[in-house]
Parts: C-alpha cells; sequence; structure tokens
C-alpha cells in the first residue's frame, strides 16, 4: 500500500472528494483546485505528470519523503509558501502556467527544476536551498525573484533563460554556483548577494543591466565568453580570488567597479567607452580589443554607493589596495589610458600604438639594481632608472647574469625591446614627463647596444657614447671623465709641455763693409723642457691655466714645447666635448 497523505483539512480537492486520508501516489492524474496547505505527506508524494486544473496550494505542507512533480502542468498558481521538503523534490519539466510561489519554503534535500518552465511569476523569496539546487535549462517566462534566499549546496542554473527580470539580491551561495550560458533577458540583479565558493558565468549573456553592485566573491568569478549587451554599471564588487572576464564582449558604454586579487580580462572586447576602477587587482589584459577610448584606474578609496559601501573586511588588511597591470601584450594601446597603476611586472611586447598610451597620475616602473656588484674588477653598479620587466627577465637569463635582475614568464630580447622603449619614450614627452623619457631613452639605446642586427662600427660607437656619458644622459659620468682629462693633461703638459725657461729673442746682424744700411735677424729659440724638477707649483699653475683654456677652445699664450702644444691641440678637441655631453646630460635631467 502506498503511504498516504494526513491532512488537517482537505479544502476543496474534487479529485479526492469525501475523503480524510488520500493516496500520495497519483501521477498522470488530473485534479482541479488542490488544497493541500499544512499538509504531512509522510512518505513518498508522486504527482509525476500530474495536472493541476485549479490552484494548487502546498503552503505550509510538510513532505517527510520524495516529492515528485516531474512533469506536472500547473494551469493556475501554485502555492508551496514555507513547504519544507524533507526528501528529495523533483520538477524537472514541470510547467507552471500561473505563478509559481516557493516563498519561505525549505528544501532540506536536492531540488531539481531541471527544464522547469515557468509562465508567470517564480517566487523564490527566503528560500532555503540545503542540498543542491538545480535549475539547468529552467525557463522563466515572466520573472524570478531569489532574493534573501540560501543556496548551501552546489546550485545550477546552466543554460537557464530569464526573459523576465531576475533577481537574487541579498541571495547566499554557500556551495559553488553555475549559470553557465544563461540569458537574461531582463535585469539580472544580484546586489549585495554573497557567493561563498567557486561561481561560474561563463557564456552567460546580459541582455540589460548586470547588476552585482555591493556583492561578495568569497571564491573564483568567471564570467569568461560572457555577452554584456546593455550594462551600463558592473559592480562595485569585491572578489578575494580571480574574478574572470577573457572573451567577454561589452556592447554599450560601460562603468566597471571591482576591488579583487585577480582581474583577466584576456581577449576581451569593449565596443564602446569604458572605465574600469579597481582596487587590490593584478590585472591581466593580454590580446584585449577595444574600438572607443578605455580607461584603467586604481581608485585610492573605498567604493561607495547610496544603498551602502563596498565591504572589504574580505581582504586581509597586509594586502596593498594598488593595482598591478602584468600584460598589455596584444593590445591596441591608441585609445587607452592608465592612471595611477603599478606597471612594475607589465609585459608591454607586442603591444600596438604603444606610443599613444597615455599614462596618468603615478604610474610606476621596476627599476635597475641598487647594490653594487663585485663579481670582477672593477665593480660593476647600474645607472638607476626605470626598466621594463622585460629587460629585467632578458638579463636575468643571461649567463653571469648579476644579482638583482628578476627571471620572469617574458622572453623578449633587445631588438623587440628597443621599439617599446621608443614608443614608451613618446609616451612620457608627450605627457611632458622628460625625466620618464630620459629613463626610456636610456632603455631605448642599452637595447640598440646590446641587439644582434647592429654593425660593430656601431656597436662601438654605442659603447663609447655609453661610457663617456650614460648616452648623453649621466652628468656626473661625463663631467668625472672631463676632470680624468683635464688631470692627465696637466701631468702632461708638467712632464713634458711647459718649456724650462721662456726663451729670449735674440737679434743678429752685418755691416756692410762699405758703409750703409744694417741689417738685423731676430730669431727666437725652441723651448726646452725642463732638465731639473716638472712638478712645482709653479709649473702646475702654468698647465692648469694651459688645460682651463683648452676646455673653451682658447689659446694660453703659454710657450710650449713640441709635445705640449700636440698635448694642447688634443685637449682643445676632447675636453669641450666631454663638457658639452655633461651639460647635455644636465638638460635632459632638469627639463620639463
Amino acid at each position: 500500500m502506498w503511504p498516504c497523505v494526513h491532512r488537517s483539512s482537505l479544502g476543496s480537492t474534487p479529485a479526492l472528494s469525501g475523503t480524510q486520508a488520500a493516496w500520495a501516489w497519483i501521477p498522470n492524474t488530473h485534479l482541479g483546485t488542490a488544497g493541500f496547505d499544512s499538509a504531512t505527506f509522510e512518505g513518498t508524494a508522486g504527482f509525476d505528470s500530474a495536472t493541476f486544473e485549479g490552484t494548487a496550494g502546498f503552503d505550509l505542507a510538510t513532505f517527510e519523503g520524495t516529492a515528485g512533480f516531474d512533469s506536472a502542468t500547473f494551469e493556475h498558481d501554485a502555492t508551496f509558501g514555507s513547504a519544507t521538503f524533507k526528501g528529495g523534490a523533483r520538477f524537472q519539466s514541470a510547467t507552471f502556467k500561473g505563478g509559481a510561489w516557493f516563498v519561505w519554503a525549505t528544501f532540506e534535500n536536492g531540488a531539481g527544476f531541471t527544464s522547469a518552465t515557468f509562465k508567470e511569476a517564480a517566487r523564490f523569496d527566503a528560500t532555503r536551498f540545503k542540498g543542491g539546487a538545480w535549475f539547468v535549462l529552467a525557463s522563466f517566462e515572466d520573472g524570478a525573484c531569489f532574493g534573501s534566499s540560501t543556496f548551501k549546496g552546489f546550485t545550477m542554473f546552466d543554460n537557464a533563460a530569464f526573459k523576465g527580470d531576475a533577481r537574487f539580491e541579498r541571495a547566499t551561495f554557500n556551495g559553488e554556483a553555475q549559470f553557465l550560458s544563461s540569458t537574461f533577458e531582463g535585469v539580472a540583479g544580484f546586489g549585495s548577494a554573497t557567493f561563498k565558493a567557486e561561481t561560474w558565468f561563463v557564456a552567460a549573456t546580459f541582455m540589460e543591466d548586470a547588476g552585482f553592485d555591493l556583492v561578495t566573491f568569497e571564491g573564483d568569478a568567471t564570467f569568461d565568453l560572457a555577452t554584456f549587451v546593455e550594462t551600463h554599471q558592473f559592480g562595485p564588487l569585491a572578489c578575494t580570488g580571480r574574478l574572470g572576464l577573457s572573451g567577454a564582449s561589452f556592447g554599450g558604454p560601460v562603468t566597471l567597479a571591482v576591488a579583487a586579487r585577480s582581474l583577466e580580462c584576456r581577449r576581451t572586447r569593449w565596443s564602446s567607452t569604458a572605465e574600469i576602477r579597481l582596487r587590490y587587482a593584478t590585472v591581466d589584459f593580454a590580446h584585449a580589443v577595444f574600438e572607443y577610448p578605455l580607461t584603467i584606474a586604481a581608485e585610492p578609496d573605498p567604493f561607495v554607493l547610496p544603498l551602502g559601501q563596498l565591504a572589504e573586511d574580505v581582504f586581509p588588511r597586509a594586502y596593498d589596495s594598488g593595482v598591478r597591470m602584468v600584460s598589455l601584450r596584444g593590445v591596441d594601446a591608441a585609445h587607452l589610458v592608465l592612471a595611477d597603476l603599478d606597471l612594475w611586472d607589465c609585459l608591454f611586447s607586442g603591444t600596438v600604438h604603444l606610443d599613444q598610451l597615455r599614462l596618468e597620475g603615478a604610474c610606476t616602473f621596476r627599476t635597475a639594481p641598487r647594490d653594487v656588484h663585485w663579481r670582477h674588477w672593477p665593480p660593476v653598479r647600474f645607472t638607476q632608472r626605470r626598466v621594463l620587466a622585460e629587460e629585467h627577465h632578458w638579463r636575468a637569463r643571461q649567463p653571469g647574469a648579476m644579482e638583482g635582475w628578476v627571471l620572469g614568464t617574458g622572453r623578449a630580447g633587445p631588438l623587440h625591446l628597443a621599439p617599446v622603449y621608443r614608443a614608451l619614450r613618446k609616451t612620457f614627452e608627450d605627457g611632458k614627463h622628460e625625466p620618464g623619457a630620459a629613463d626610456f631613452y636610456y632603455g631605448e639605446m642599452e637595447m640598440r647596444r646590446h641587439a644582434d642586427d647592429i654593425p660593430r662600427s656601431e656597436r662601438g660607437l654605442l659603447t663609447a657614447y655609453w661610457a663617456l656619458s650614460g648616452y648623453g644622459l649621466r652628468a656626473s659620468r661625463a663631467l668625472a671623465w672631463l676632470g680624468t682629462a683635464m688631470l692627465v693633461t696637466i701631468v702632461l703638459l708638467m712632464a713634458f709641455g711647459l718649456a724650462q725657461d721662456t726663451p729670449k729673442q735674440t737679434a743678429t746682424g752685418t755691416v756692410p763693409a762699405g758703409g750703409g744700411k744694417v741689417t738685423f735677424e731676430i730669431d727666437k729659440s725652441d723651448p726646452k723642457n725642463s732638465t731639473v724638477d716638472r712638478f712645482t707649483s709653479k709649473r702646475f699653475e702654468r698647465a692648469l691655466n694651459v688645460t682651463l683654456n683648452s676646455v673653451v677652445f682658447r689659446a694660453s699664450g703659454q710657450d710650449l714645447t713640441t709635445a705640449g702644444t700636440y698635448i694642447e691641440m688634443t685637449s682643445r678637441v676632447t675636453e669641450p666635448i666631454l663638457l658639452g655631453l655633461a651639460a647635455l646630460a644636465i638638460r635632459n635631467r632638469v627639463k620639463r
């Protein structure tokens, strides 16, 4: 005998008229108005393929065993308000032609609504799904409300169709939640919802606004391949794991406000203007496509809405709220603006129109190692400058690489990095940031000097340019060489160039025998090098005078030996060049 249903009041149930207890197994049955409010079904309640031609009332009903409504048809309203399903609840392929009311219902085991159809509003407000909840291929034609509901088990809305508004405000998903390939034709409202495990919206379609304001994802949230047709605002939301938007597309102007540990936007397509405001995030923007201006900016303060402030207590206090960009490979940067981002680990090689990139605010880059290295004599010390992460990766891969260069995933070499530095140099120049432009000019020259495609003669010139003045950017280096050259000139002049005494003029003449005009020949003896102490203070003063005049192309007027003359000529060529390089370096570092 099948288990029976015990009822406190049968109400109007034409199919069971006149009975105090009815069998709970009534598949393929046509029922009129079914009043099972407050009923208790002790065993399996089988209503598979049943047709409820009137109102079906199961408010406050208790299903001790499995509740089977597979392929059931509810011609009018079906109310399960505050009902308790202690066993499994099966509504696969059920059709609700009227309203479906599950407000405050409790599903203590699995709830299956696979392929169910809701012709009118489906209300699951404050419903508790303690087991799994399956709404795969479910169709909500008028709207669905799951506000303040709790999903403790695995939740699936894969391929579900929400043709009206879908309301999940303040819902809590304790288990994993899937909305794979779901379609939201109305507003998708998830405001203030909490997802405590991994969440998937892969390939979902949002035709109108996707309301994820003040949402908290405590695990990964994946929106890869999702389509946002007319979403104007996405967030602010918090995600303690990875927020994936790779392959997603945004059809209209949109503002994203996200606090996340990781944001992946690989191959994301933006068909209109967009602004992305971030906190805490590490951003991967590789191969993203955008046709209009797009801004990626770090938000200095927590996100605030009229309804409240986004809770950031899910992030440990030790976390830095700054934003780090890790890749712009394959991006057309003609319309891209970066503001206040950490670009220490950003990979730029392969970026198109990088010279048109705009950097606003305090965008920071990695720097060269600071320490002095003593691998060989003389010790090596790298010039302090802004350096691309890819140069770090390249130098760290070289045999005998110095400590301080960071090994990474970048595989670009000098041949590829030289144009990257050149493009970023123009970006800084357009932004009137000359010191930054100077650093990237230095990087460009370094990559040219190490590239494999330049001839040895050019490499030699670049090496000399680098050694003498740091490509015209290191005034201290040029001044050091100038001082060295002047010191050498002084020593050489004191040793070989200055005459011992000032040569005196002598006059010799002849008187003709018959008288008449006397002829004199005036001559001056050649200066002679000193044969006594050559390194005296007086000779130093004279040598210094000659050297200082040589720096500015002036003749000293001193009597010099033949060797001294050549020493002076050499100094009048080399020392003014070094002085000019020092002046050029100072100008490049201080001009604005």
